[in-house]
This record gives C-alpha cells, sequence and structure tokens, in this order.
C-alpha cells in the first residue's frame, strides 16, 4: 500500500528526483521546502504540474528546516491533509566550499544548523507520530565524505554531513523499539543533477584566500571538476532517487541500515561496512543487540 512521505530540501536535486519517483511508484509525498509563495513559487508550480500530467499524489508543503515552528506546521499540515504520516525522508541540506580557515564560526554553524540541527527539527516534529503508532521509517541523506574520499576545501559541509551521520546512527538504536527503522542511502560525489556545487556558499571573509590561492592556485574551481571527471557519464543523481523508492518499498524490518549510491567508488562503502559490522557487534557484547533492528508493534 501507499505511504504518506515528507521530504525535506525537495525543491531539486535528490529531494525533488526522490518526490518525483516515489510519487511515481503510488506513494502520497509531500516535498517540502522553504519559502513557497516567493522563491520557490516555481517549483511548487513544477510539482503541481508533474502531479497533474502523471496522475500521481505529489504534493508541497512549506518546511524550512531553520525553524522549529516551521518543521512542527508542516507535519501538522501532512497529518491533517493526509491524515497519515510512514515515512521521513531528511534530505534537506547546504554545501560550502573554499579553504576551512577563512570560514568564520558563525559560517561554519549555519551549516551545521541546516545539515544537523534542521534534522533535529524535523525529528521532534515527527517521532512522536511514528512512535505513536509504532511503525514507519526515518531515512536520511548522507554523504560518502563520511567515512570516504574527502579532498579539500570542503571541510565545513563533510564535518557537518559526518555530525548528521552520528545523529542518525544513535537514533536507530533508540527507535528500534519503537518499531521504526532507520536507513541511511549514502550518495557519492554527483556533481551533476543536483545545485549542490551550482549553489554552494563561499566564505565571506576574503582576507585569507590570497595565501591559499598561492600555494593551491584554482583548487576550488578544480575540486567539482576532478570528482565530476571520477564518475562514469552514465551515473545520473536520479540512481539516488531509485535508491530511496527501493528502500521505501522494502517491508519493515528488512530495510537496509546503510545503502551506497557512489559510481566513483570512493572508499566509504568499505568503510562503512567495517563500522557498522562493529556498531553490530558492541551492540550484541554488551546486551543490546535487539537494538540492530525495529520491534514489532506490540498492538
Amino acid at each position: 500500500m501507499g505511504k504518506t512521505i515528507v521530504i525535506t530540501g525537495a525543491g531539486s536535486g535528490f529531494g525533488a528526483l526522490a518526490a518525483r519517483a516515489l510519487a511515481d511508484a503510488g506513494h502520497t509525498v509531500y516535498a517540502a521546502m522553504r519559502d513557497t509563495a516567493g522563491r520557490n513559487a516555481s517549483r511548487v508550480a513544477e510539482a503541481e504540474v508533474y502531479a497533474a500530467e502523471h496522475q500521481v499524489d505529489l504534493r508541497t508543503v512549506e518546511l524550512d528546516v531553520l525553524s522549529q515552528e516551521s518543521a512542527d506546521a508542516a507535519v501538522a499540515t501532512v497529518l491533517s491533509e493526509a491524515g497519515a504520516l510512514d515515512v521521513v525522508v531528511h534530505n534537506a541540506g547546504h554545501m560550502v566550499t573554499g579553504p576551512t580557515e577563512a570560514f568564520t564560526p558563525e559560517e561554519l554553524a549555519a551549516v551545521y544548523d541546516t545539515n544537523v540541527l534542521g534534522t533535529q527539527r524535523v525529528n521532534r516534529a515527527a517521532l512522536p507520530h511514528l512512535r505513536a503508532q509504532e511503525h514507519g521509517l526515518v531515512l536520511w541523506i548522507g554523504s560518502t565524505s563520511t567515512r570516504g574520499g574527502t579532498p579539500p576545501y570542503l571541510a565545513p559541509y563533510f564535518a557537518a554531513k559526518a555530525a548528521m551521520d552520528a545523529l542518525a546512527v544513535s537514533y536507530a538504536a533508540e527507535l528500534a523499539r519503537f518499531g521504526i527503522d532507520t536507513t541511511i542511502v549514502v550518495p557519492g560525489a554527483f556533481t551533476s543533477g543536483t545545485n549542490h556545487f551550482a549553489t554552494g556558499g563561499h566564505p565571506a571573509e576574503q582576507a585569507v584566500l590570497p595565501a591559499y590561492e598561492e600555494r593551491y592556485a584554482g583548487l576550488m574551481d578544480q575540486v567539482a571538476q576532478r570528482l565530476a571527471a571520477l564518475a562514469p557519464a552514465d551515473a545520473p543523481a536520479s540512481l539516488v532517487a531509485d535508491a530511496i523508492v527501493e528502500v521505501v518499498d522494502t517491508p519493515p524490518g528488512e530495510r537496509p541500515f546503510r545503502v551506497h549510491v557512489d559510481p566513483a567508488n570512493d572508499g566509504s562503502e568499505e568503510v562503512s561496512r567495517v563500522a557498522d559490522r562493529i556498531r553490530a557487534e558492541f551492540l550484541t557484547r554488551i546486551g543490546l543487540d535487539d537494538l540492530l533492528a525495529p520491534h514489532r508493534a506490540t498492538a
């Protein structure tokens, strides 16, 4: 049966692709984005056109992950309109590029706010409902940078995605006894088909940049180019959307803990396999192996 799904940051990139793919698969999908009446009004219209042309249940909802009030209101809207909420997809994110030293602590905090604290706000809005019904799926869109290759000039984003991954791992154990699944989908460096690089931020403070440019001339532009060169030409960003659909359509309790979508193969899957095995072994050693999979509903 179709599920009711909310996807954060679904105006473009992985989020928009996943929203359409999930709607095509028969689900009721809320593509969540901020400023739906302003700068994202055209994306709302595009979603409406897609839903009409493909005869699918694709909707939009206002959700700014930087605001708890907005997250609360979005979840309330979904529950009011659809009468259900089965899947939360944490996709909203923001990338910045530049020498790490050039970013102020406030700029690093802003990246962390979007990529990490935003997921916490949405969880605090959605989890009371998922816990009460004793089933659901929290799906996190991670990054191979958490454990794979890490080129320079992306440190604030990489650090934030690593923090989000750590949060997801802890949540998985804490939600298991409520019957809630956790899956972390881990995309590699897709430099086309998303707006990560196109809309990424840069350090506001320029004073330190000349020193780095002297030793690392042109590196800021080269990073994206070299990452793009690693990926096969036939590896579209829609592969991530396909992986998300597959996870959602997998029966509860059988969903994988982590799914890599990394055509460039930067090593993250290999390292994560070890880390996830050690996690499972340690929870077993301390007698908490029941937290490795969601419990069935008691009712």
